[in-house]
């Protein structure tokens, strides 16, 4: 039996495609029109369930692979990522400037991309766990996490989620889980999951479903719930949901983990909760100078993202440079000088590059036209940039394996530290002081112990610790800074804090209904 595998969003692309060539130049990836021939014969089960989750973990590789779309959405959002346009460089017709600005709209290509990727997730998931594909209790619960994954990446990023049972052909529109019924069907999920799911401490294996990821995943539904509900702010009950999950994380095996840059080198680590095979070559390449080169990659980086100078400034240290002993803070990282830069890091820091970079030999890189390659604090705005201006971040660093790390796997989707401070959030929510608890993460990073911690204190922590992360834009919602403004962002309209319906899929939906503000 031919299994059937059916697009659910866009379902008459062609039709679509039709109705806006007048109006955009929206462009669709290749899978966004393909829908697999139908036999007649209705869908009877998967062949292999094995197989079936084998390709749907391969599908966090291509989303998270790249620096576009749910990345884009998570970070160049917020108050910690732009994409400056350098001359022609970047300019992509706007695209990244529109995330930054605040000003994207339904034919945006990396929102539509963000809808298709997770909702093709979700169906391919319910193949799975129908009953008729004979998966193993383990298979389905598997499934029921990746679902549960799927649709709380649409319920955050658009506040609906569609959904396509395995019958329902394309003559069917599909339904949609208004934000408290999904919000029920992913927490549903999760509990139903967790039982069957395997205990998989952090030495092991976690690049797929296990009980802590899936714990994980309940907490940071469970403190954001609030906000799905249709609020501005966490509900007091789901609180202890969240410390609970924690703790069932806690009880996996996994804690905090000093070597902070380490975390990121690709090995096993006691804060790994769940990762993805992804390499992790845009996240080093993206910023970095066209002058920067590795042994794996002579042609040096791309020269786009920046961060702003007061996202930086959260950190301890120098303002204006970060080299050994600028008193920084172990998170800020450190650049390469004269004479620390050599053939163990290839002249690569970590974290924040500021300043005058070098090359393996410590000799001072260069810029085009002969200038000195010195990355600056500031830019003159989102256009007119040289190839110099912002602050470069690498949290992936090609340093951290001189001879092969260019493009090593292993892309961290849920940390340890991340689930702490969700359980110190919580517990704060919850009337506690948790100054001490946040004291230890930062006496583990080098950081000065802070007097007390209140919601302004607890979002600058987690920008520290998880800065690169894409959690940046759910956490500003949660705080409700959002609609705050920073650097070259003014747009203050609260109802930036969902994206738009895709173009594509209302018109193939009827179901579906634009969010207010678009």
């Amino acid at each position: 039996m031919k299994k059937i595998s059916i697009n659910i969003n866009l379902l008459f692309s062609l039709l679509a495609i039709v109705a806006l060539s007048s109006c955009t130049d929206l462009e669709l990836i290749a899978d966004d029109s393909i829908i697999s021939p139908d036999t007649g014969e209705g869908f009877s089960g998967v062949a292999d369930p094995a197989a079936s989750l084998g390709n749907i973990y391969g599908q966090f590789n291509g989303i998270y692979g790249g620096q576009e779309n749910v990345y884009a959405l998570a970070e160049v959002t917020s108050d910690e990522y732009l994409v400056p346009t350098r001359g022609t460089d970047w300019g992509d017709n706007g695209i990244w400037r529109q995330l930054h600005l605040h000003s994207w709209d339904p034919t945006h290509k990396f929102i539509l991309d963000t809808w298709n990727s997770f909702n093709q997730m979700s169906f391919n998931c319910n193949e799975v766990i129908d009953a008729r594909s004979n998966s193993t209790a383990q298979q389905v619960a598997e499934a029921k996490f990746v679902r549960a994954y799927a649709m709380w990446v649409i319920l955050d990023n658009f506040g609906k989620v569609p959904f396509r049972d395995v019958d329902e052909g394309p003559e069917i529109s599909p339904r949609v889980l208004s934000n408290t019924e999904a919000l029920d069907f992913i927490l549903a999920d999760l509990e139903a999951a967790i039982p069957d799911l395997p205990s998989v401490g952090p030495n092991g294996a976690t690049n797929k479903a296990n009980k802590a990821a899936a714990y994980f995943l309940k907490a940071r539904v469970l403190l954001n719930a609030g906000i799905y509900r249709g609020g501005t702010s966490p509900e007091a009950g789901d609180m202890p949901g969240v410390i609970a999950a924690v703790d069932a994380i806690t009880a996996q095996g996994y804690s905090l983990q000093d070597g902070y840059f380490e975390l990121f080198d690709g090995t096993a680590n006691n804060e790994r909760i769940f990762y993805c095979d992804a390499g992790v070559g845009s996240r080093m390449w993206k910023g970095l100078h066209y002058s920067q080169g590795h042994p794996q990659n002579a042609g040096g980086g791309w020269n786009g993202f920046t961060t702003l100078a007061s996202f930086y400034d959260l950190f301890e240290g120098n303002p204006n440079s970060n080299y050994v002993g600028d008193g920084q803070e172990e998170r800020r990282g450190w650049v390469p000088d004269a004479s620390t830069a050599n053939s163990d890091n290839n002249g690569f820091g970590y974290g924040f590059l500021i300043g005058q970079q070098y090359n393996a030999s410590g000799s001072p890189l260069i810029a085009r036209k002969n200038a000195p390659l010195v990355f600056t604090r500031e830019l003159p705005g989102l256009i007119g940039n040289s190839d110099v201006t912002g602050i470069r971040v690498l949290k992936y660093s090609p340093a951290n394996d001189p001879a092969n790390g260019a493009y090593y796997s292993g892309l961290l989707l849920f940390r340890y530290s991340d689930a702490y401070l969700m359980k110190a959030e919580a517990m704060m929510r919850s009337g506690n002081d948790v100054t001490g608890m946040v004291n230890i993460l930062r006496s583990l990073r080098g950081a000065a112990e802070l007097g007390s911690v209140s919601e302004s204190e607890m979002l600058e922590e987690r920008g520290r610790e998880l800065y690169d992360e894409h959690v940046r834009r759910t956490d500003l919602i949660r705080f409700n800074k959002f609609s705050a403004t920073w650097e070259f962002k003014d747009n203050t309209d609260d109802t930036r804090r969902l994206f738009p319906i895709p173009t594509n899929a209302i018109l193939s939906n009827p179901n579906l209904e634009q969010n207010p503000g678009y």
